[in-house]
């Protein structure tokens, strides 16, 4: 097997075929369980080409073992089953989330001490909602359904970013993003971080004084006083906006583009999110296409590693 055969044994474990179907996962090697499949690499190349490969299309992966030593961390819902058939022989993993699919490469020890190549593709469990605590926040349920890693942070000043964009955020975006950073759900929707907000604001306000706000009618952008201010976009190019018409920034709402007229969502931006990836009744939802859902960091390597 080439590297481009690699590529093509991944892609029948991950992507839907022509009748949308999957096949699963099954591991000829003896000892090993159900619910993975290992896959024949030629060399070390191979796999390192697969690995940027898979980088291109799903974002930087997690990183589950490192010079021999397993991230303590690491649970069946953030990579477990990837680790389990090689047991002590792991050397380096990582490892990339896509729908109900975790795919990765590493490096294991082999007999006689040397190491060699791995490639493998294993299911991946995510809890539905009805299991979650009662209790638990938007953002809480949308590390769980993604199978995000629970503790990742990423570090914003935010007086810096709201103090340059010149108003408050609203405070289950900051959570969002501080959990979340940099990334897309879904392969679909790209949430902004805060320099992406401020640049885009930037942008569209010095678009308007030369073009004025004709396809944005009524509203004009931010900072025009209950402009829009631009959080999140789609691969097909529809864009979400808050609507800054209240004082305090919790209580905006979330206007949209449908044809030719804004739609109106009075909710949180994580319940937003959290719908549209959930919630098959929600105007922008995705729920009848993916039955699994991921999430893609776009931040590099050692700001996040998943």
């Amino acid at each position: 097997m080439d590297e481009n055969g690699l590529l093509d044994a991944v892609g029948e474990l991950l992507y839907p075929d022509v009748m949308n179907h999957v096949r699963t996962p099954e591991c000829e090697q003896d000892g090993h369980e159900d619910g993975h499949a290992c896959l024949d690499v030629p060399d070390t190349k191979a796999m390192h080409q697969l690995a940027e490969e898979l980088t291109r299309r799903h974002g930087n992966p997690r990183t589950l073992a490192a010079n021999g030593v397993v991230d303590p961390t690491v649970s069946r819902r953030s990579g477990l089953p990837i680790l389990t058939p090689f047991g002590e022989r792991v050397v380096e993993m990582r490892a990339w989330s896509y729908g109900g699919r975790w795919v990765s490469c590493g490096m294991v020890r082999g007999d006689g001490g040397t190491t060699c190549p791995v490639v493998l593709v294993a299911e991946r469990r995510l809890l539905a909602l009805d299991e979650l605590p009662t209790d638990a926040s938007c953002v809480d349920k949308l590390v769980a359904v993604t199978g995000w890693d629970p503790h990742h942070r990423s570090e914003i000043d935010w007086a810096a970013a709201e103090a340059r964009l010149g108003t408050s955020l609203p405070s289950d975006y900051k959570d969002l993003s501080e959990r979340f950073g940099r990334g897309g759900f879904d392969d679909y929707l790209d949430v902004q971080t805060p320099d992406g907000i401020i640049e885009t604001a930037e942008l569209l306000s010095e678009w308007e004084k030369t073009h004025g706000n004709s396809q944005w009618g009524p509203y004009r952008p931010f900072p025009a006083p209950g402009g829009l201010l631009w959080w999140a976009s789609t691969e097909h190019e529809q864009d979400f906006c808050w609507l800054t018409d209240a004082p305090a920034p919790d209580r905006w709402s979330i206007l949209y583009r449908n044809d030719d007229s804004w739609v109106r969502y009075n909710g949180t931006t994580s319940q937003f999110v959290l719908d549209m990836l959930t919630d098959p009744e929600h105007p922008c939802s995705t729920a009848d296409v993916f039955d699994a859902h991921w999430f893609e960091g776009y931040e590099g390597p050692d700001a996040a590693q998943r």
